[in-house]
């Protein structure tokens, strides 16, 4: 176990020299999950003017108190006029405060009698006002570079005006899976075969992490296939991820194909699940390259790979902070465990209650069971060498986006 590396070298080797990706400009209506390249400053005001918090009586607060006419009506959307001296104004939710009004009262507290209102006493100044630029001013930064483009950011550029925003380029994936025994859905089993599990969990992982799946290859347990396919994944792929073929069998021949034709920069790794795993870079005919990571082919370890090496790979590529670490949650153990010489990253689901969070472990954390991934909140991280009683305080980091 001794030429086993900790997950720290190979994040390293994994996120050395890696850029963003160039930007380009999109449609706002298609910019959902994207990544800002540049930051964007406001062209307005949010609110663009005071306005009403709710349905009631705009009035100076100085008048408060006393029977008062009704001079007009403000609905959202209508320009109001200022306000005549001993009057309120009729407003709704979003209505804009007349000048010469500094609050409002909401219509539940006012007695109506025709064309007056009897206010009640001590409306503060202010009360139930939207001020101008409350939330967005003029010129400052409205959303950073680097920020992800999900609802609220949409929202807060659409409430701008905006149309068109500088994203970063999708990166580009080619997702291979090896082994003559694994093949699609649809087409009956024979004896020794299992179908692709990796491929349809992999794909939907790299395109929640922001990724373009152009391509999703079968490769055979043949050491020239196993390069020609490397070879022409690289040429349209900025990522080749591979699943299976990076351990030490006869038929596992990713790890010699990329020891021939590019760069391996590390493939064994002290945890669990996921030991075996190759990172590396492969070469293009115009002298650039394009990364390379080759998963183990047990699922579960796939998918712990993915969320440990893909999610903060792609993160660089997109310039997104986000993405580069999960959330780290402390929690207590809801089970009892020890482990050997790797750290283990158990699936465990996390139950949150007034007294704190407590981590309960799926019963068979064995690398095959995906069963064990579907309803998983987080990974707890066993140090190597533990042993675990429930109760105890653990890390977990909590698989969130």
């Amino acid at each position: 176990m001794a030429d086993l590396q900790p997950i720290s070298a190979a994040l390293e080797a994994l996120l050395a020299d890696v850029s963003a990706l160039k930007a380009e400009s999109v449609p706002l209506e298609a910019a959902a999950g994207r990544v800002l390249a540049e930051a964007v400053t406001a062209q307005l005001d949010v609110p663009p003017f005071d306005n009403s918090a709710m349905d009631g009586y705009a009035l100076r607060a100085a008048d408060a108190g006393q029977w008062l006419s009704v001079s007009q009506r403000i609905a959202a959307g209508t320009q109001a006029e200022a306000l005549a001296p001993g009057s309120c104004a009729r407003i709704f939710t979003g209505g804009e405060i007349p000048s010469g009004a500094d609050c409002v009262v909401m219509q539940e507290r006012v007695e109506v009698d025709g064309e007056r209102a009897l206010i009640p006493a001590d409306i503060p100044v202010g009360d139930n006002v939207r001020r101008k630029g409350r939330d967005v001013r003029q010129g400052s930064i409205l959303l950073e570079a680097g920020e992800r483009l999900e609802a609220a950011a949409l929202g807060h550029l659409a409430g701008q005006g905006v149309t068109h925003v500088s994203v970063r380029r999708r990166p580009r994936v080619a997702l291979l899976s090896t082994g003559d025994e694994i093949i699609d859905p649809g087409t009956p089993l024979k004896p020794g075969q299992l179908y692709n599990s990796n491929r349809p969990m992999l794909k939907r992982l790299l395109e929640n992490f922001g990724a373009e799946v152009v391509s999703t290859v079968s490769v055979p347990d043949d050491y020239a296939r196993t390069v020609a396919l490397l070879t022409a994944a690289a040429a349209e792929a900025d990522l080749v991820v591979t699943t299976g073929g990076v351990s030490v069998g006869e038929e596992d021949h990713v790890k010699a194909a990329l020891e021939a034709i590019g760069q391996l920069d590390m493939w064994k790794l002290a945890i669990r699940p996921g030991k075996p795993l190759a990172l590396g870079r492969l070469p293009r005919d115009d002298g650039s390259q394009a990364r390379f990571v080759g998963l183990p082919g047990n699922p579960v370890s796939g998918f712990v790979g993915a969320w440990l090496f893909l999610r903060p790979l792609l993160g660089a590529m997109q310039g997104c902070p986000a993405l580069a670490t999960l959330p780290n949650i402390t929690a207590s153990a809801g089970f009892a465990t020890t482990t050997g010489p790797r750290e283990h990253y158990m699936r465990v689901t996390l139950k949150f209650t007034p007294r704190g969070v407590t981590a309960m472990a799926f019963e068979d954390q064995n690398s095959g069971v995906l069963s064990s991934c579907i309803n998983a909140d987080a990974f707890a991280v066993i140090p190597p060498d533990s042993e675990i009683a429930e109760g105890d305080v653990i890390s977990c980091l909590w698989l969130a986006g």
